[in-house]
């Protein structure tokens, strides 16, 4: 248990932190799971649709330090190689 008063204030500030983190990957993981149904449906336009709200949400993770930077570009590019796969 933390003893020092900046300590407990570490524990405090991290656990927000962590609430804020994890509900920032999870927009991640449903923006890019909703994209991928939609491909898996094969409603192509739907998915095209999806993509800059899921553009936006992997923006935001890597702004927020939840992914690193080349995370961010390899999952990006992915979802744009799987919609221009799917169209033929």
């Amino acid at each position: 248990m933390a003893i020092t008063s900046s300590a407990k204030k570490a524990i405090r500030s991290s656990s927000k932190k962590r609430v804020f983190n994890l509900r920032r990957r999870g927009a991640l993981y449903d923006a890019t799971k909703l994209l991928n149904k939609e491909l898996t449906a094969k409603n192509v336009s739907g998915a095209e649709k999806l993509l800059p709200a899921a553009y936006a949400a992997i923006d935001k993770a890597r702004k927020s330090g939840v992914i690193k930077g080349n995370t961010a570009n390899r999952k990006k590019s992915r979802l744009a190689a799987a919609i221009k796969r799917a169209k033929g």
